[in-house]
């Protein structure tokens, strides 16, 4: 156990980090993630005061579907990263991180004041009552289905219900943060030791609990993003490669926080990119040097470590715009000594959503 974001956290249950991420892969997890910050905005005006505030178009969502999103500052940068979900049009159930929690919350408290002070129907409830359970994996929808009358081969990924699984009034979402088909519950608290044993019972102990060491090195295979590491308040979602996230009339007619700083670089192309790499020697960590062949800095590594699916170094990190294409090359620099690396498309382990074939 270990102490993250205020709350004590495992890093490993009884296996090796290297054999549970295989087990996700080939079966299955499930990760207690109830220290992420799960809350409702409800009122008429819920849509448009989300939108002051992230990237996405959010009123284009169809209800009981989401998006990951982006809450973004006055320069563009990423205050965090978050899930958002369209429950109805004066209901939207988010996400957030563990770590980002309060200035999140004073920072949408403080815009929630001024838009209701000119009269917006807005209103929130946090979710301090219900915990989060995270099921991922080849194996989660066949022992969850054991749980629900919900038929949830008609579920697909992004997707949202609210419904009973094993007799607990659940929110749940196709969505996860391994690259793995898999679903997000959020449980009242009461019920979710019950579902926990209920679900690892339901996969005759092929899913196993999973802890933090082995989440970083699914997502990091995956190639998505920790906030903290890979994504920062001064780092923009088009640098960090989420402009897809940018919904189309956003990027249209901007409205939302830092919108020129990010229009301005959609137009123009960002000055650094996310991107990912392989390399040899020693797995890159974060802040190790990025270099060209001539030994010129380009950027530094974000997120690295060895992948135990690929059995290979992956990392990712921030470059010069020209130094992002797949196949450049570069050096990376671990404990001083320079190493091979060479820019390799993201996800490093492709992605098995649950989509509408």
């Amino acid at each position: 156990m270990v102490p993250f974001a205020g709350w004590s956290m495992p890093i490993q249950y009884k296996d090796s980090i290297m054999e549970s991420t295989v087990n996700c892969r080939q079966n299955g997890s499930i990760f207690d993630v109830s220290h992420m910050c799960g809350f409702s905005l409800k009122g008429k005006d819920c849509i448009p005061f989300l939108e002051k505030l992230v990237i996405a178009d959010v009123a284009a969502l169809a209800p009981g579907t989401g998006t990951l999103t982006v809450f973004t500052n006055e320069k563009g940068g990423a205050i965090d990263d978050s899930v958002i979900t369209k429950v109805q049009n004066d209901h939207m159930y988010i996400v957030v991180n563990a770590g980002c929690r309060d200035k999140d919350l004073a920072h949408i408290e403080e815009h929630m004041k001024a838009f209701k002070a000119k009269g917006g129907d807005v209103s929130w409830h946090i979710h301090d009552e219900r915990s989060l359970l995270a099921l991922q994996g080849p194996l989660s929808a066949s022992a969850l289905q054991h749980l629900t009358k919900d038929d949830l081969s008609k579920l697909y990924f992004g997707e949202f219900r609210i419904t009973d699984i094993n007799g607990a009034h659940c929110f749940i979402t196709r969505t996860g943060y391994t690259g793995e088909d898999g679903f997000e519950i959020s449980v009242p608290s009461e019920n979710a030791v019950d579902l926990a044993k209920a679900i690892l019972e339901k996969s005759e102990g092929k899913i196993r609990l999973t802890g933090l060491g082995a989440r970083d090195s699914l997502r990091l295979e995956a190639g998505l993003c920790l906030y903290g590491n890979d994504m920062e308040q001064h780092i923009t979602p088009v640098e960090a490669g989420l402009s897809w996230a940018i919904g189309k009339r956003r990027k249209a007619e901007g409205g939302f926080l830092g919108a020129e700083v990010i229009l301005k670089q959609l137009a123009e192309g960002p000055k650094i990119r996310l991107v990912g790499f392989t390399s040899t020697g020693p797995p890159p960590r974060s802040h190790s040097e990025i270099q060209d062949e001539k030994g010129t800095n380009i950027g530094e590594i974000t997120s690295g470590g060895f992948s135990p699916c690929l059995k290979k170094n992956i990392a990712m990190g921030y470059v010069k715009s020209g130094s992002h294409k797949a196949g450049t090359k570069a050096k990376i620099l671990v404990r001083g000594k320079a190493y091979d690396g060479v820019v390799t498309k993201k996800p490093f382990v492709p992605t098995k959503y649950y989509k509408p074939s």
